[in-house]
């Protein structure tokens, strides 16, 4: 049968679910198999995608194909491209705080993190007074034209980052065209190439398995836990992105109690993840936070509680019953470079002191009423975006 390779996969992909280190009770192994279909769906669809001679840009994750510890305040678009043909990239610009590009050579392995070749916002692009911008990405020197960015060799990814910091922004549009094949139809589909399809879905089902287990192996887990990073370039990302990151484990009685500088930066945000290397449910739970979302004390920071159980205060991130998980700031779209200063410090308290650890506790507090609005702005808000 044209499917025996993808189930071979699919059984060696749910091994790695069931055997992964950190399941430790039934919602760590349920969520696996949660993350397993969303990764079947997204491998799937990439593998049957349209072809390289004629590219589109496909969402990368969303609330139901997460991977790689997704930010929930991003839309991420991909887009297969080579180092031998032209491309054009023409979009209209939304009000979104921030628009990159990145292209990568190769791809995420649980050996390899792929070359980053070019990486890029919109500020280095000419954009006209309505939004709209056309970007030449191709094998041939840029010769001072403008807009044009030159692939270097075994470029094979364009990945297109639109982040929010305000959810009831406008989004923008985007679309890619090869050059040399625009117009042309692709090839008829024949068995081979249906069984191809199939068995590369297979294979990048167990490799986004097996990656997304290791990288926390690499960038997190060795830290301290219940510690965050000084910022820091984001490995593998964008030129202008800077992350701290950290690992939790909490009690039900506790809190951690973050603290970080409102910064200028037009984006800033911080989340919460699984062990999966997931975002947790950022729709209906209060997950992560931006500073467009944030309550800012006074003095010009932001104090973050992080707990299971709810210290009644605006800026509660819920662990929505993970007493374990990955932590992670990003600040985006930067026009220095950042200090220790500009980063976050961390207190493990009790949670029944929370409210006497937070200089301006009487500013911070939030009626169940007013937390449950903010919950459903938050729904209103991914649905809006989700249907552009």
């Amino acid at each position: 049968m044209l499917t025996d390779s993808l189930a071979v996969d699919l059984a060696e992909a749910e091994k790695l679910i069931e055997t992964a280190p950190h399941v430790r009770t039934e919602q760590d192994l349920l969520e696996g198999y949660q993350y397993l279909a969303a990764s079947v769906l997204a491998t799937v669809h990439h593998a049957w995608a349209p072809e390289l001679a004629q590219p589109m840009f496909i969402s990368g994750a969303g609330p139901f194909t997460k991977q790689g510890l997704d930010n929930p305040d991003t839309l991420y678009f991909g887009a297969q491209i080579s180092d031998d043909a032209e491309f054009v990239v023409t979009g209209k610009r939304g009000t979104t705080a921030d628009l990159s590009f990145q292209v990568l050579a190769g791809e995420y392995t649980d050996t390899n993190v792929p070359d980053s070749v070019a990486a890029f916002d919109d500020r280095e692009l000419h954009i006209e007074p309505d939004g709209s911008f056309e970007v030449r990405f191709g094998p041939e020197p840029a010769g001072g034209r403008r807009n044009y960015v030159t692939l270097a060799p075994g470029s094979s990814q364009l990945l297109v980052r639109e982040v929010y910091s305000d959810w009831g922004a406008e989004r923008g549009t985007i679309t890619i065209e090869r050059v040399d094949t625009a117009g042309h139809p692709i090839a008829p589909l024949t068995r081979e190439a249906a069984e191809r399809h199939f068995a590369d879905a297979g294979k990048a089902l167990v490799t986004r398995i097996r990656t997304w287990l290791q990288f926390p192996e690499w960038f997190y887990l060795n830290l301290p836990v219940n510690t965050l990073t000084e910022p820091r370039l984001t490995p593998g990302g964008l030129a202008t992105q800077y992350s701290s990151v950290g690992h939790y484990e909490l009690g039900e009685d506790e809190a951690m109690i973050i603290t970080v500088p409102a910064s200028e930066a037009p984006y800033q945000g911080f989340q919460l993840g699984s062990m999966w290397y997931l975002s947790l449910d950022y729709i209906n739970r209060q997950t992560s936070l931006n500073s467009a979302q944030s309550q800012i004390d006074p003095d010009g920071k932001i104090r973050l509680v992080v707990s299971e159980g709810n210290p009644q205060v605006t800026n509660w991130i819920e662990t929505v019953g993970h007493a374990r998980g990955y932590l992670q700031f990003r600040w985006q779209r930067l026009s220095r470079e950042l200090t220790a200063a500009d980063g976050p410090t961390v207190e493990i308290v009790k949670l029944g002191d929370v409210a006497a650890k937070l200089p301006y506790y009487e500013l911070n507090t939030i009626t169940a009423e007013e937390f449950a609005a903010r919950i459903a702005a938050r729904q209103r808000a991914v649905t809006n975006r989700m249907l552009g």
